[in-house]
């Protein structure tokens, strides 16, 4: 067996502050954190219990963008959602991004924001030849789900669209910016899916009638039928998932698993198989409300 890559707090350590776990979020499965201690349990520790923050990249920045715009536009009476009414919501969006954000204005300069706003424009653009969102208004918008299974697991996510027809089917709308996923990466984005169909059968007691992926940059949809025996097998998976998050922050052994990943990986620095050292293990969050809004949204753009 390896040896654990950091040690767990010491008794000492732990008494000294009593309340620093406590402090701390209670750790939960969403479909980000889940693909993380699938690809690395050390990269899953030092984003969803040291919290190490990101750095944020443009890409990132592009999609929180367009979910912005695109949630401002389902906001608008149905008859008012034309192509040009959603570019006048670009400007908006941005501005009110560099207020709450300020670091982002010196990822995107004065110099490269037409540039990057027109990279925003096209994407709206692309959508309307995917939808038409005239037609029917969605039930929830960026809408923050949460539900714990009967073992304790909690998984949080947040939904960009549901939509409620009259017959009571639903249909849960996911969108990305990037490009559809080839057949290596179509795994992550069922996984994506399966999860949310079931936190909704979990939430509302029912299964979504369909799952839909958008993919902007290619104008691309992957839609996803699921049934009920395929989401119950899903929440078993989850479950294990979860039996081996725990046990791996019970023993503070997250083992770090290289792949070509590694060199998109904010963490490099921090990781062993690459000369790094990570710092101290902090111990098993006990306490808190779990991830702040904020943070389930941008983990939702990143998946």
């Amino acid at each position: 067996m390896s040896s654990p890559v950091s040690t767990p707090p010491t008794d000492g350590a732990q008494a000294s502050d009593p309340g620093a776990a406590a402090s701390r979020s209670r750790p939960a499965l969403s479909p980000s954190r889940a693909m993380d201690f699938k690809q690395c349990p050390l990269k899953y520790r030092f984003r969803a219990i040291d919290r190490i923050p990101e750095t944020p990249n443009r890409s990132a920045l592009r999609g929180t963008m367009v979910h912005a715009v695109l949630e401002d536009l389902y906001g608008l009476p149905a008859a008012q959602r034309q192509p040009l009414r959603a570019e006048d919501l670009i400007v908006p969006a941005w501005a009110r991004m560099a207020a709450g954000w300020p670091e982002v204005t010196e990822l995107i300069t004065d110099a490269e924001l037409d540039g990057f706003l027109g990279e925003v424009r096209k994407l709206v653009q692309a959508y309307y030849r995917l939808e038409d969102p005239t037609r029917f208004d969605p039930e929830s918008r960026e809408a923050r789900v949460e539900v714990e299974l009967d073992d304790g697991v909690l998984l949080r996510g947040f939904v960009d669209r549901i939509d409620v027809a009259p017959t009571g089917q639903l249909r849960v709308v996911d969108y990305k910016t990037g490009r559809a996923p080839g057949p290596t990466q179509e795994t992550r984005a069922l996984f994506q899916l399966k999860f949310y169909a079931l936190v909704v059968l979990r939430t509302r007691g029912i299964v979504p009638t369909q799952l839909r992926l958008i993919y902007l940059a290619d104008e691309q949809i992957l839609t996803y039928s699921p049934d009920e025996e395929e989401l119950l097998r899903f929440e078993r998976t989850l479950s294990a998932l979860w039996e081996a998050i725990l046990e791996a922050g019970r023993t503070g052994d997250f083992q770090p698993n290289t792949s070509w990943l590694c060199s998109y990986c904010d963490y490099k620095p921090l990781c062993p198989e690459f000369g790094g050292t990570p710092p101290p293990y902090p111990g098993w969050p006990v306490g808190g409300t779990g991830e702040s809004p904020d943070e389930t949204l941008a983990d939702a753009v990143a998946d």
